[in-house]
């Protein structure tokens, strides 16, 4: 995989390079199928498990960029975004001459499932609150972000995905999880983590909000406003996303503008804050 700098406005776009460069938008008109993970899909040609990477451009405040790739799933790496945060760091994130597009959220939108429920309500700058509630040894947790660029980095990226070990041949059978190990999740048994430490003593909530960053960037750009999400998950996410977008009187396109100097557009920053639209520099 590998990933290249776009033109402001681009938004995020996935290029298949071993179908003739066929191209497909992170957006919402292109969800395949949600269930473990989060795929995309485009006139029959599939990408799946997009969240993570989805989550860190977010989160590190990426609006611009080609992602390629020579076959239909992103690696999973560690099972968090760190390794993509790194990336951005290592290559270098730079303002645009753009302002920055985002979905100002105008009144609150929400999807019930049961116990289950996100919302999504006016607000300054891009906060989440989510809740969790699963069998032992996980239980009930909770996590709120304000979401700054380098929060993200520090306090979302690295917490990794997670499992039940008595789950995992039932989950294999179905086709699911065929490359999960500990090297890529947290394994969970009756006592707690099989390969610990973990990296925070909330990490699957942590998780959980990684995820859903990720998810909500298939909106097209960034969200304005305060999500609040109880015992959700992908397939909820993602509805919330649909709801959004077909409910065009509840939210408005804002434009951020940020000045900037030429020594700026060129310096690597984390774009977010405020900042103009974002693309990651070249090697």
């Amino acid at each position: 995989m590998r990933l290249l700098p776009a033109p402001a406005g681009s938004g995020i776009v996935f290029r298949r390079t071993d179908l003739d460069n066929f191209e497909i938008p992170a957006n919402g008109r292109n969800v395949a199928k949600v269930s473990y993970a989060t795929s995309l899909m485009r006139q029959g040609v599939l990408i799946s498990t997009t969240e993570h990477l989805l989550s860190a451009l977010i989160g590190m405040g990426v609006d611009n960029v080609i992602v390629e790739l020579d076959n239909l799933e992103l690696p999973i790496l560690d099972g968090s975004a760190l390794p993509y945060v790194q990336a951005f760091m290592n290559a270098g994130i730079r303002t645009q001459r753009r302002w920055r597009e985002t979905i100002r959220v105008l009144r609150a939108v929400e999807v019930r499932e049961g116990e289950k429920f996100i919302g999504v309500y006016p607000g300054s700058g891009y906060s989440i609150r989510y809740r969790i509630d699963f069998p032992a040894p996980i239980g009930q947790q909770s996590a709120s972000i304000d979401l700054a660029a380098e929060t993200y980095g520090a306090a979302i990226a690295p917490a990794r995905t997670f499992g039940y070990k008595s789950d995992e041949k039932r989950l294999r059978d179905m086709g699911l999880i065929r490359g999960a190990g500990p090297h890529n999740a947290i394994i969970l048994g009756a006592k707690g983590p099989e390969n610990g430490p973990l990296r925070f003593h909330d990490e699957y909530v942590r998780h959980k909000v990684l995820d859903l960053i990720g998810d909500l960037a298939l909106a097209g750009r960034r969200i304005e406003g305060h999500v609040v999400a109880e015992r959700a998950g992908h397939a909820m996410h993602i509805a919330l996303v649909s709801r959004l977008l077909k409910d065009r009187s509840a939210w408005e396109l804002a434009h951020v503008a940020v000045e900037t100097t030429p020594k700026e557009e060129h310096t690597p920053v984390l774009a977010g804050q405020g900042l103009p639209a974002g693309a990651l520099m070249g090697a």
